[in-house]
């Protein structure tokens, strides 16, 4: 099984670089890789970081939301409703 690399280092140190940011290294099998890449292409977005950014921001809010007890639902173009088992 290839595994896809993005060629950044991760920083032992964990200092920020002088724009302040820190490289990060993943590995992903290729079913994630593309995930990655269909996201990347329906979003229209620059790069996989950008993705992965708005990502964590709207699994942030999700878990703070799971944590305080919300319930997720998704409301269908048909009108109906269904609950959401994003977290089980």
């Amino acid at each position: 099984m290839r595994h896809h690399h993005f060629r950044h280092h991760h920083r032992e140190t964990g200092e920020s670089d002088e724009r302040g940011t820190t490289r990060v290294q993943l590995e992903m099998p290729p079913q994630a890789m593309e995930r990655l890449q269909r996201l990347k292409d329906r979003m229209e977005a620059a790069s996989y970081a950008e993705v992965i950014r708005n990502s964590l921001r709207v699994l942030e809010a999700l878990v703070d939301e799971y944590e305080q007890g919300s319930e997720f639902s998704v409301k269908r173009k048909d009108g109906q409703s269904q609950v959401y088992k994003i977290f089980v």
